[in-house]
Protein backbone atom coordinates (compact mmCIF):
# COMPACT_ATOMS: atom_id res chain seq x y z
CA UNK A 1 0.00 0.00 0.00
CA UNK A 2 1.10 3.34 -0.64
CA UNK A 3 1.62 6.28 2.00
CA UNK A 4 -0.68 9.10 2.18
CA UNK A 5 0.84 11.77 4.62
CA UNK A 6 -1.31 12.39 8.04
CA UNK A 7 -0.29 16.05 9.25
CA UNK A 8 -0.11 17.52 12.55
CA UNK A 9 0.73 20.63 14.30
CA UNK A 10 0.56 22.26 17.53
CA UNK A 11 1.17 25.94 18.26
CA UNK A 12 2.97 26.96 21.17
CA UNK A 13 5.30 24.10 20.72
CA UNK A 14 7.52 23.84 17.59
CA UNK A 15 7.75 20.51 16.29
CA UNK A 16 8.32 19.00 12.42
CA UNK A 17 5.43 17.77 10.86
CA UNK A 18 4.52 14.42 11.45
CA UNK A 19 3.60 11.87 8.80
CA UNK A 20 1.61 8.58 8.63
CA UNK A 21 -1.18 6.55 7.57
CA UNK A 22 -2.33 4.92 4.34
CA UNK A 23 -3.59 5.47 0.87
CA UNK A 24 -6.76 3.75 -0.31
CA UNK A 25 -6.97 2.54 -3.74
CA UNK A 26 -9.44 0.62 -6.15
CA UNK A 27 -9.79 0.77 -9.83
CA UNK A 28 -13.08 0.39 -11.04
CA UNK A 29 -13.59 -1.71 -14.58
CA UNK A 30 -16.47 -0.54 -16.88
CA UNK A 31 -16.68 -4.62 -17.65
CA UNK A 32 -17.78 -4.92 -13.99
CA UNK A 33 -19.76 -1.68 -13.23
CA UNK A 34 -20.68 1.27 -15.85
CA UNK A 35 -22.00 3.05 -13.17
CA UNK A 36 -19.22 5.60 -11.99
CA UNK A 37 -18.79 8.02 -9.38
CA UNK A 38 -17.34 8.91 -5.79
CA UNK A 39 -18.98 10.58 -2.65
CA UNK A 40 -17.20 11.60 0.60
CA UNK A 41 -19.37 12.93 3.59
CA UNK A 42 -18.75 14.40 7.07
CA UNK A 43 -20.71 13.98 9.67
CA UNK A 44 -18.89 17.28 11.21
CA UNK A 45 -15.49 18.59 12.49
CA UNK A 46 -16.04 18.51 16.71
CA UNK A 47 -16.25 16.31 19.25
CA UNK A 48 -17.33 12.63 18.27
CA UNK A 49 -17.76 10.44 21.66
CA UNK A 50 -16.78 7.08 21.41
CA UNK A 51 -19.97 5.82 23.29
CA UNK A 52 -21.53 7.41 20.08
CA UNK A 53 -18.81 6.64 17.44
CA UNK A 54 -20.84 3.61 16.14
CA UNK A 55 -23.97 5.79 15.38
CA UNK A 56 -21.87 8.80 13.53
CA UNK A 57 -20.27 6.03 11.19
CA UNK A 58 -23.88 4.10 10.24
CA UNK A 59 -24.88 7.60 9.27
CA UNK A 60 -21.91 8.57 7.11
CA UNK A 61 -22.57 4.82 5.60
CA UNK A 62 -26.12 5.43 5.14
CA UNK A 63 -25.48 8.96 3.48
CA UNK A 64 -23.19 7.50 1.23
CA UNK A 65 -25.31 4.71 0.06
CA UNK A 66 -27.64 6.99 -1.06
CA UNK A 67 -25.69 9.02 -2.83
CA UNK A 68 -24.64 5.82 -4.57
CA UNK A 69 -27.32 4.75 -5.44
CA UNK A 70 -28.36 7.88 -7.33
CA UNK A 71 -25.14 7.68 -9.56
CA UNK A 72 -25.79 3.87 -10.15
CA UNK A 73 -28.94 5.09 -11.43
CA UNK A 74 -26.93 7.46 -13.49
CA UNK A 75 -28.19 10.32 -11.31
CA UNK A 76 -25.61 13.57 -11.62
CA UNK A 77 -23.97 14.86 -8.60
CA UNK A 78 -26.32 17.37 -7.88
CA UNK A 79 -29.14 14.78 -7.44
CA UNK A 80 -26.60 12.55 -5.35
CA UNK A 81 -25.25 14.98 -2.81
CA UNK A 82 -28.68 16.14 -1.90
CA UNK A 83 -29.83 12.43 -1.45
CA UNK A 84 -26.46 12.45 0.79
CA UNK A 85 -27.25 15.36 2.95
CA UNK A 86 -30.91 14.01 3.30
CA UNK A 87 -29.75 11.47 4.83
CA UNK A 88 -27.67 13.09 7.19
CA UNK A 89 -29.95 15.65 8.51
CA UNK A 90 -32.43 13.05 9.54
CA UNK A 91 -29.97 11.70 11.75
CA UNK A 92 -30.95 12.16 15.29
CA UNK A 93 -27.22 12.67 16.01
CA UNK A 94 -26.02 14.86 13.98
CA UNK A 95 -26.43 19.17 14.42
CA UNK A 96 -28.19 19.46 10.96
CA UNK A 97 -32.12 19.31 10.47
CA UNK A 98 -33.55 16.82 13.00
CA UNK A 99 -31.40 17.23 16.18
CA UNK A 100 -30.38 20.53 15.17
CA UNK A 101 -28.98 22.57 18.34
CA UNK A 102 -31.51 25.01 19.95
CA UNK A 103 -31.12 28.77 19.52
CA UNK A 104 -31.94 31.16 22.92
CA UNK A 105 -35.56 31.08 22.42
CA UNK A 106 -35.36 27.31 22.41
CA UNK A 107 -36.13 26.97 18.37
CA UNK A 108 -34.58 25.43 15.78
CA UNK A 109 -33.49 27.60 12.83
CA UNK A 110 -31.15 25.63 10.39
CA UNK A 111 -28.99 26.86 7.37
CA UNK A 112 -27.81 24.99 3.97
CA UNK A 113 -26.85 24.92 0.92
CA UNK A 114 -25.71 23.70 -2.12
CA UNK A 115 -23.55 24.28 -5.48
CA UNK A 116 -23.25 22.65 -8.70
CA UNK A 117 -19.87 22.49 -10.10
CA UNK A 118 -20.86 22.46 -13.60
CA UNK A 119 -23.15 25.48 -13.84
CA UNK A 120 -21.87 27.03 -10.99
CA UNK A 121 -24.80 27.91 -10.09
CA UNK A 122 -25.75 27.96 -6.24
CA UNK A 123 -29.05 27.57 -3.43
CA UNK A 124 -28.72 28.48 0.18
CA UNK A 125 -31.54 29.10 3.09
CA UNK A 126 -30.57 30.89 6.75
CA UNK A 127 -32.11 30.53 9.78
CA UNK A 128 -35.36 28.24 8.44
CA UNK A 129 -37.18 27.07 10.87
CA UNK A 130 -40.21 24.26 10.01
CA UNK A 131 -38.88 22.51 7.70
CA UNK A 132 -37.31 19.08 7.95
CA UNK A 133 -34.30 19.26 5.36
CA UNK A 134 -33.40 22.66 4.43
CA UNK A 135 -31.46 21.38 2.14
CA UNK A 136 -34.13 20.17 -0.15
CA UNK A 137 -34.90 23.71 0.00
CA UNK A 138 -32.05 25.06 -1.27
CA UNK A 139 -31.61 22.45 -3.91
CA UNK A 140 -35.08 24.08 -5.19
CA UNK A 141 -33.96 27.56 -4.72
CA UNK A 142 -31.13 26.64 -7.67
CA UNK A 143 -33.07 24.49 -9.63
CA UNK A 144 -35.75 27.59 -9.78
CA UNK A 145 -33.00 29.97 -10.71
CA UNK A 146 -31.73 27.63 -13.45
CA UNK A 147 -35.42 28.06 -15.44
CA UNK A 148 -34.89 31.92 -15.51
CA UNK A 149 -36.07 35.12 -14.52
CA UNK A 150 -39.30 35.65 -13.24
CA UNK A 151 -42.64 37.56 -14.18
CA UNK A 152 -41.78 40.81 -15.58
CA UNK A 153 -38.14 40.09 -15.74
CA UNK A 154 -37.62 39.80 -11.54
CA UNK A 155 -33.99 37.97 -10.89
CA UNK A 156 -34.80 34.87 -8.94
CA UNK A 157 -33.79 34.37 -5.56
CA UNK A 158 -30.64 32.31 -4.52
CA UNK A 159 -30.31 32.90 -0.62
CA UNK A 160 -33.00 33.17 1.28
CA UNK A 161 -33.78 33.85 5.20
CA UNK A 162 -35.90 33.14 7.83
CA UNK A 163 -39.67 33.42 7.31
CA UNK A 164 -39.17 34.54 3.66
CA UNK A 165 -37.49 30.87 3.44
CA UNK A 166 -40.07 29.40 5.41
CA UNK A 167 -42.88 30.68 2.99
CA UNK A 168 -41.28 30.21 -0.40
CA UNK A 169 -40.82 26.69 0.54
CA UNK A 170 -43.99 26.09 1.20
CA UNK A 171 -45.40 27.71 -1.50
CA UNK A 172 -43.25 25.35 -3.57
CA UNK A 173 -44.45 22.14 -2.48
CA UNK A 174 -41.89 21.24 0.90
CA UNK A 175 -44.15 20.22 3.55
CA UNK A 176 -43.66 21.68 6.99
CA UNK A 177 -41.92 19.97 10.24
CA UNK A 178 -42.63 21.58 14.05
CA UNK A 179 -39.61 22.43 15.13
CA UNK A 180 -40.98 20.68 18.40
CA UNK A 181 -40.76 17.34 15.90
CA UNK A 182 -37.22 18.25 14.68
CA UNK A 183 -35.75 18.38 18.67
CA UNK A 184 -34.49 15.22 19.90
CA UNK A 185 -34.53 14.33 23.84
CA UNK A 186 -30.50 14.99 23.76
CA UNK A 187 -31.09 18.70 22.25
CA UNK A 188 -33.39 19.38 24.53
CA UNK A 189 -31.14 18.36 27.29
CA UNK A 190 -28.43 20.22 25.88
CA UNK A 191 -30.73 23.46 26.22
CA UNK A 192 -31.91 23.22 29.73
CA UNK A 193 -28.13 22.54 30.70
CA UNK A 194 -26.75 25.15 28.51
CA UNK A 195 -29.87 27.86 29.85
CA UNK A 196 -28.84 26.89 33.34
CA UNK A 197 -25.42 27.99 32.81
CA UNK A 198 -25.96 31.20 31.35
CA UNK A 199 -28.83 32.01 33.80
CA UNK A 200 -25.75 31.20 36.40
CA UNK A 201 -23.28 33.10 35.09
CA UNK A 202 -25.53 36.20 34.36
CA UNK A 203 -26.75 35.65 38.32
CA UNK A 204 -23.17 35.53 39.57
CA UNK A 205 -22.00 38.68 37.28
CA UNK A 206 -24.83 40.72 38.53
CA UNK A 207 -24.08 40.01 42.50
CA UNK A 208 -20.79 40.87 42.24
CA UNK A 209 -21.16 43.50 39.48
CA UNK A 210 -18.13 42.42 37.20
CA UNK A 211 -17.70 41.61 33.87
CA UNK A 212 -17.26 38.02 32.51
CA UNK A 213 -13.33 38.14 32.47
CA UNK A 214 -12.94 40.55 35.36
CA UNK A 215 -10.92 38.40 38.56
CA UNK A 216 -12.24 39.18 41.76
CA UNK A 217 -11.15 36.55 45.25
CA UNK A 218 -13.94 33.92 43.63
CA UNK A 219 -12.48 33.70 40.52
CA UNK A 220 -13.90 34.99 37.08
CA UNK A 221 -17.26 33.51 35.57
CA UNK A 222 -15.27 31.37 33.20
CA UNK A 223 -13.32 29.58 35.79
CA UNK A 224 -16.32 28.93 37.74
CA UNK A 225 -18.78 27.94 35.41
CA UNK A 226 -18.20 25.80 32.51
CA UNK A 227 -18.30 26.74 29.25
CA UNK A 228 -21.45 26.35 26.98
CA UNK A 229 -21.61 22.98 25.27
CA UNK A 230 -21.92 23.54 21.63
CA UNK A 231 -22.15 20.64 18.96
CA UNK A 232 -20.02 21.64 15.89
CA UNK A 233 -20.80 18.61 14.01
CA UNK A 234 -22.42 20.44 10.86
CA UNK A 235 -23.00 17.94 7.94
CA UNK A 236 -21.71 17.86 4.76
CA UNK A 237 -20.85 15.85 1.21
CA UNK A 238 -19.11 16.44 -1.77
CA UNK A 239 -19.61 13.86 -5.14
CA UNK A 240 -18.58 13.19 -8.46
CA UNK A 241 -20.35 11.98 -11.14
CA UNK A 242 -19.81 9.78 -14.33
CA UNK A 243 -19.38 12.85 -16.17
CA UNK A 244 -16.55 14.46 -14.00
CA UNK A 245 -19.05 17.07 -12.59
CA UNK A 246 -18.94 17.75 -8.66
CA UNK A 247 -21.52 19.15 -6.63
CA UNK A 248 -20.98 20.42 -2.68
CA UNK A 249 -23.74 20.40 -0.47
CA UNK A 250 -23.31 21.30 3.69
CA UNK A 251 -26.39 21.55 6.71
CA UNK A 252 -26.33 23.16 9.69
CA UNK A 253 -28.56 23.86 13.13
CA UNK A 254 -25.91 26.23 14.24
CA UNK A 255 -24.41 26.84 17.26
CA UNK A 256 -25.88 26.02 20.62
CA UNK A 257 -27.75 29.17 22.40
CA UNK A 258 -27.07 31.68 19.46
CA UNK A 259 -28.99 34.61 19.13
CA UNK A 260 -32.58 34.39 16.84
CA UNK A 261 -31.62 35.07 12.95
CA UNK A 262 -27.69 34.09 13.24
CA UNK A 263 -26.33 32.44 9.84
CA UNK A 264 -23.83 30.16 9.62
CA UNK A 265 -21.29 29.66 7.43
CA UNK A 266 -23.21 26.92 6.04
CA UNK A 267 -25.34 29.25 4.17
CA UNK A 268 -22.88 31.33 3.39
CA UNK A 269 -21.45 31.40 -0.12
CA UNK A 270 -17.88 30.41 -0.44
CA UNK A 271 -17.77 29.77 2.90
CA UNK A 272 -20.17 26.33 3.82
CA UNK A 273 -19.30 24.33 0.31
CA UNK A 274 -17.63 24.96 -3.11
CA UNK A 275 -18.27 23.13 -6.59
CA UNK A 276 -16.37 23.70 -9.72
CA UNK A 277 -16.04 22.09 -12.99
CA UNK A 278 -12.38 21.64 -14.22
CA UNK A 279 -12.20 23.95 -17.19
CA UNK A 280 -9.36 26.11 -19.21
CA UNK A 281 -8.11 28.00 -16.13
CA UNK A 282 -8.52 24.96 -14.12
CA UNK A 283 -7.01 21.49 -14.66
CA UNK A 284 -8.90 19.51 -11.47
CA UNK A 285 -12.77 19.82 -10.79
CA UNK A 286 -12.55 20.38 -7.19
CA UNK A 287 -15.64 20.09 -4.57
CA UNK A 288 -15.39 21.38 -0.67
CA UNK A 289 -17.69 21.04 2.21
CA UNK A 290 -16.97 23.02 5.78
CA UNK A 291 -17.71 22.33 9.60
CA UNK A 292 -17.15 24.34 12.79
CA UNK A 293 -17.39 27.54 14.29
CA UNK A 294 -19.11 29.50 11.72
CA UNK A 295 -18.02 32.98 12.74
CA UNK A 296 -14.46 31.55 11.78
CA UNK A 297 -15.24 29.71 8.79
CA UNK A 298 -17.09 32.95 7.52
CA UNK A 299 -14.39 35.19 8.00
CA UNK A 300 -11.99 32.99 5.90
CA UNK A 301 -14.35 32.10 3.31
CA UNK A 302 -12.41 28.39 3.63
CA UNK A 303 -14.25 26.61 1.00
CA UNK A 304 -14.03 28.49 -1.85
CA UNK A 305 -10.21 28.99 -0.22
CA UNK A 306 -9.19 25.53 -0.10
CA UNK A 307 -11.19 24.85 -3.61
CA UNK A 308 -8.57 27.10 -5.06
CA UNK A 309 -5.85 25.83 -3.13
CA UNK A 310 -5.49 22.34 -4.40
CA UNK A 311 -4.74 23.04 -7.57
CA UNK A 312 -1.35 23.11 -6.68
CA UNK A 313 0.43 19.73 -8.04
CA UNK A 314 0.29 18.12 -4.27
CA UNK A 315 -3.16 18.44 -3.23
CA UNK A 316 -2.14 16.85 0.20
CA UNK A 317 0.42 19.62 0.81
CA UNK A 318 -1.35 22.41 -0.72
CA UNK A 319 -4.23 21.56 1.78
CA UNK A 320 -1.96 21.86 4.60
CA UNK A 321 -0.58 25.12 3.89
CA UNK A 322 -4.09 26.38 3.09
CA UNK A 323 -5.47 25.19 6.57
CA UNK A 324 -2.23 27.03 8.09
CA UNK A 325 -2.21 30.05 6.44
CA UNK A 326 -5.81 31.10 6.01
CA UNK A 327 -6.99 29.71 9.11
CA UNK A 328 -5.25 27.83 12.11
CA UNK A 329 -2.82 29.99 13.64
CA UNK A 330 0.41 28.06 13.76
CA UNK A 331 4.53 28.67 14.77
CA UNK A 332 6.73 26.85 12.24
CA UNK A 333 10.72 27.27 11.73
CA UNK A 334 11.70 28.93 8.43
CA UNK A 335 15.83 29.05 8.60
CA UNK A 336 16.35 28.59 11.84
CA UNK A 337 13.60 31.48 12.43
CA UNK A 338 10.35 31.08 14.20
CA UNK A 339 7.59 32.30 12.50
CA UNK A 340 4.08 33.10 13.14
CA UNK A 341 1.78 31.93 10.09
CA UNK A 342 -2.27 32.73 10.68
CA UNK A 343 -5.24 34.33 8.93
CA UNK A 344 -5.22 37.81 9.26
CA UNK A 345 -8.51 37.69 9.76
CA UNK A 346 -8.89 35.65 12.79
CA UNK A 347 -5.89 37.60 14.11
CA UNK A 348 -7.52 37.93 17.34
CA UNK A 349 -8.72 34.29 18.07
CA UNK A 350 -6.77 32.26 20.77
CA UNK A 351 -8.24 29.12 18.78
CA UNK A 352 -9.88 28.37 15.55
CA UNK A 353 -12.25 25.43 15.11
CA UNK A 354 -13.03 24.36 11.80
CA UNK A 355 -12.68 21.30 9.18
CA UNK A 356 -12.81 20.53 5.31
CA UNK A 357 -13.29 17.79 3.04
CA UNK A 358 -12.09 17.93 -0.06
CA UNK A 359 -12.36 15.83 -3.62
CA UNK A 360 -10.44 16.62 -6.75
CA UNK A 361 -10.58 14.95 -9.90
CA UNK A 362 -8.81 14.92 -13.09
CA UNK A 363 -9.60 12.92 -16.69
CA UNK A 364 -6.98 10.23 -16.77
CA UNK A 365 -6.40 8.09 -19.81
CA UNK A 366 -4.43 8.97 -23.70
CA UNK A 367 -6.74 11.21 -24.87
CA UNK A 368 -7.61 14.28 -21.78
CA UNK A 369 -9.45 16.46 -24.36
CA UNK A 370 -12.04 13.80 -25.68
CA UNK A 371 -15.64 13.23 -24.02
CA UNK A 372 -15.60 9.41 -24.06
CA UNK A 373 -12.92 9.15 -20.70
CA UNK A 374 -11.41 5.69 -19.56
CA UNK A 375 -11.04 6.82 -15.84
CA UNK A 376 -10.87 9.26 -13.52
CA UNK A 377 -8.54 9.94 -10.93
CA UNK A 378 -9.97 10.77 -7.61
CA UNK A 379 -8.16 12.54 -4.64
CA UNK A 380 -9.83 12.56 -1.18
CA UNK A 381 -8.42 14.76 1.76
CA UNK A 382 -10.35 15.93 4.96
CA UNK A 383 -8.56 18.45 7.75
CA UNK A 384 -9.56 19.37 10.90
CA UNK A 385 -8.59 21.93 13.70
CA UNK A 386 -11.18 20.36 16.20
CA UNK A 387 -10.75 17.66 18.30
CA UNK A 388 -12.06 15.20 15.40
CA UNK A 389 -13.93 15.07 12.39
CA UNK A 390 -16.42 11.82 11.10
CA UNK A 391 -16.19 11.05 7.29
CA UNK A 392 -17.67 7.98 5.27
CA UNK A 393 -16.57 7.66 1.12
CA UNK A 394 -17.34 5.25 -0.99
CA UNK A 395 -17.39 4.92 -5.01
CA UNK A 396 -20.29 3.46 -7.66
CA UNK A 397 -18.65 0.12 -7.32
CA UNK A 398 -18.10 -0.40 -3.59
CA UNK A 399 -20.04 -2.75 -2.00
CA UNK A 400 -20.27 -0.91 1.22
CA UNK A 401 -18.81 2.24 2.78
CA UNK A 402 -15.76 3.07 4.43
CA UNK A 403 -15.58 5.05 7.56
CA UNK A 404 -13.36 7.15 9.80
CA UNK A 405 -12.92 9.29 12.48
CA UNK A 406 -10.36 11.05 12.56
CA UNK A 407 -8.83 12.61 15.83
CA UNK A 408 -5.88 14.75 16.93
CA UNK A 409 -2.97 12.97 18.49
CA UNK A 410 -2.39 13.12 22.36
CA UNK A 411 -1.25 16.22 23.61
CA UNK A 412 -2.71 18.33 20.66
CA UNK A 413 -4.47 21.60 21.43
CA UNK A 414 -7.36 22.00 19.79
CA UNK A 415 -7.92 24.91 17.66
CA UNK A 416 -4.00 25.08 17.79
CA UNK A 417 -3.40 21.90 15.81
CA UNK A 418 -4.53 20.35 12.69
CA UNK A 419 -4.85 17.22 11.22
CA UNK A 420 -4.70 16.00 7.42
CA UNK A 421 -5.66 12.66 5.83
CA UNK A 422 -7.12 10.90 2.44
CA UNK A 423 -6.46 9.30 -0.08
CA UNK A 424 -6.86 8.57 -3.91
CA UNK A 425 -9.31 6.55 -6.02
CA UNK A 426 -9.13 5.79 -9.52
CA UNK A 427 -12.67 5.54 -11.45
CA UNK A 428 -12.72 3.12 -14.08
CA UNK A 429 -13.95 3.95 -17.81
CA UNK A 430 -16.85 5.59 -18.16
CA UNK A 431 -17.54 4.27 -22.12
CA UNK A 432 -16.56 1.55 -23.46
Amino acid sequence: MEKLRNSTGCTGTVFPLQYSGTMQNSTISSREHRAVGFVLVHAGAGYHSESKAKEYKHVCKRACQKAVDRLRAGAMALEAVTAALTELEDSPFTNAGTGSNLNLSGDIECDASIMDGKSLDYGAVGALSGIKNPVLVARRLLSEAQKGKLSAGRIPPCFLVGTGAQQWALTHGIPPCPSEKMATKFSLSAYKRNKRKMELAEKIETEHHFLKRQRTSSGTVSEIIEPISSSLDTVGAIVVDQEGNVAAAVSSGGLAMKHPGRVGQAAHYGCGCWAENAHDARPYATAVSTSGCGEHLIRTMLARECSTAVQAEDAHQALLEAMQNKFIVSFVFSQCHLLYNSSPFLASEDGVLGGVIVLRCCKCGDDQSSDSLRALLVEFLWSHTTESMCVGYMSAHDSKAKTHISRLPPGAVAGQSLAIEGGVCRLGAMND
